[in-house]
């Protein structure tokens, strides 16, 4: 046999050559579709010049995904939420208000603020308490068209709906006031002729605190060691599973369980401000429908 037909020989026979070339192809294949899928997505650009001897093929990112990464460097972050307790049963949502959301309730609230009440158990209107030392003032439910989205967000989160709400409470804390720890639902049935029991409190913060200010549950069935933020929080937040205000997050809590009894380890109170203004928005939610 010729030297050329012992050549073609081992390597039309051989089984290594032909996977090796198989393979080639396919990876070539792979890659031409690969280029049209990225050309057709519009991510590389192929210039009109092609053919010319200094032309280039482009990298680009789509309009909207550019869109998306400037609005992360801008700080404009999805909402996103994590389990604080099952005991009481608690979650913060982070980013739940736009700092647009936040300065609109600080900025309709602001002029009407008066020093906070606590409901009456026995007249079920308000009267002073030391135990409650902010200020404060309730906004009309659907009041105008951002506190109305608002709200919408609130039904939509909560699954709750709207018209079980009541307005919304704007409330303001300077250094040393706070909320002692209480329950949201009602004892007595004066309260709860309208709309029944508090099933729900959202609790939304609408300024940052540098220290202090914290809602805290001391009944919860763990500690606040067990909390990431546990060294940034005053002795007041240490009692319990507590939650520092950061603007623009949510405290979602329920009052009730879910067999619908009362959930004593609901719990909670507002720790002192130390250093810094505290602003807040509260969003009770009934059993049934609350009629204004």
């Amino acid at each position: 046999m010729a030297k050329g037909d012992r050549i073609r020989g081992r390597w039309s026979g051989s089984a290594s050559g032909r996977a090796l070339c198989t393979a080639v192809l396919a990876t070539l294949a792979l890659m031409s579709v690969a280029l049209f899928l990225l050309v057709g997505v519009g991510i590389v650009g192929v210039p009109a010049g092609l053919n010319h001897s200094d032309a280039s093929i482009s990298l680009r990112l789509p309009d909207r995904l550019l869109e998306q990464i400037e609005e992360v460097g801008e700080g404009k972050h999805e909402p996103w939420s994590e389990i604080i307790s099952w005991t009481p049963r608690a979650s913060l949502v982070h980013n739940f208000l736009t700092d647009d959301e936040c300065d609109h309730l600080i900025r309709v609230a602001m002029p009407l603020m008066q020093k906070s009440t606590v409901v009456d158990s026995q007249t079920g209107g308000s009267r002073d308490s030391r135990v409650r030392t902010s200020s404060g003032m309730f906004l009309n439910r659907g009041q105008d068209r951002v506190i109305s989205e608002i709200e919408d967000k609130i039904a939509k989160l909560t699954f709750i709906p709207k018209d079980h709400g009541e307005g919304i409470q704007v409330l303001h804390y300077e250094p040393g006031q706070k909320y002692d720890a209480h329950h949201d639902f009602f004892y007595d049935t004066v309260n709860t002729r309208n709309g029944g029991q508090r099933i729900a409190t959202l609790l939304m913060y609408l300024t940052d605190v540098e220290e202090g200010g914290e809602t805290v549950f001391p009944k919860s069935a763990k500690n606040s060691s067990s909390l990431p933020w546990h060294n940034q929080l005053s002795e007041c937040g240490r009692r319990g599973v507590s939650v520092r205000p950061k603007r623009g997050d949510a405290l979602l809590f329920w009052s009730m369980s879910p067999d619908a009894q009362l959930d004593h380890s609901s719990l909670h109170g507002g720790c002192p401000v130390i250093k810094g203004d505290k602003w807040s928005a509260t969003k009770w939610m009934r059993v049934s429908e609350y009629k204004l």
